[in-house]
């Protein structure tokens, strides 16, 4: 990889791109190391690289090609309005849980002058920040809960990003309900969580996935079914009268939920898709 002095953006951008094979990636390690948006870095292509920005490059370039997911490298990533802090501690953000997000944030909207809402499991806060930040400022409160305190540090430092509406938020730990304060029973607009729902036996997980992203965010006994079982069997005594439930599922998981809530008399049952058109999230009221 050239990187010596007086080695151009321009330049370095085509050995990376060379050696990751993916003009993409490569864009997004050398933006990341210039410190750059991407407007700013197609301003630059030009300019020199440092020695401290070609070293941060190759750094990236190794652990990219080692087979560590892109999102790890560059230690961000984007979901909705957020640019998030992402590590091996939480989830990688995808654009499917965006739309569980957007599903919630309906929900919450429609609550008016105030609104509770708790995001379960939040991992990295993707859901639950979001959902602070999109909301008004005034008469929200979002609960961030997580049985791992590596992943609430991680949402605490995110939390750090969201500006004056930070100021709505709670972080606490503990497994699913268990996290939140006895007042809160019966007064909580939407419950919104991404639980682990791959089940322990399936093939079909990408390595790359398995080998780099948090096992216990990822897997479920009951073949993906018994994290859920537990929050939709917890749910009603937290949610108040007509409040709303909203979790992301496996795709293949979409009668199996629907029985279950219905069977925890939850009404108004919806199982709706993501963007390939795969069963992606249960939304149900009390």
């Amino acid at each position: 990889m050239t990187s010596d002095a007086g080695t151009t953006w321009r330049e370095l951008l085509a050995d990376t791109a060379v050696l990751l094979g993916n003009a993409q990636d490569a864009r997004f390690v050398c933006e990341h190391a210039a410190g750059l948006d991407a407007g700013e870095f197609a301003a630059a292509l030009g300019e020199p690289v440092t020695q401290r920005m070609g070293v941060h490059v190759r750094d990236m370039v190794q652990r990219r090609l080692a087979g560590e997911p892109l999102q790890y490298v560059l230690g961000r990533w984007a979901f909705r309005h957020l640019d998030l802090l992402v590590d091996r501690r939480v989830l990688i953000p995808r654009p499917e849980t965006e739309l569980v997000a957007q599903v919630a944030l309906d929900a919450a909207r429609a609550v008016q002058p105030t609104r509770v809402v708790v995001d379960l499991g939040t991992g990295s806060g993707a859901i639950g920040l979001s959902l602070a930040h999109e909301l008004p400022l005034t008469g929200t409160t979002v609960w961030l809960t997580d049985v791992s305190g590596d992943a609430l540090d991680v949402a605490r430092a995110n939390l750090a990003g969201i500006g004056r509406n930070g100021a709505n938020v709670r972080v606490v730990q503990g497994d699913w309900f268990a996290a939140l304060p006895d007042e809160l029973r019966g007064t909580v607009d939407v419950v919104v969580a991404n639980p682990p729902y791959i089940a322990e036996t399936d093939t079909s997980i990408e390595h790359v996935v398995a080998a780099h992203e948090p096992h216990v965010a990822l897997f479920a006994d009951d073949d993906g079914l018994a994290a859920l079982r537990v929050i939709v069997a917890g749910a009603r005594p937290w949610l108040r009268a007509r409040g709303v439930l909203v979790l992301e599922i496996g795709h293949g998981q979409g009668a199996a939920v629907r029985d279950v809530l219905i069977a925890n008399e939850f009404q108004n049952v919806e199982i709706r898709s993501d963007f390939a058109g795969r069963d992606r999230i249960a939304v149900a009221t009390t």
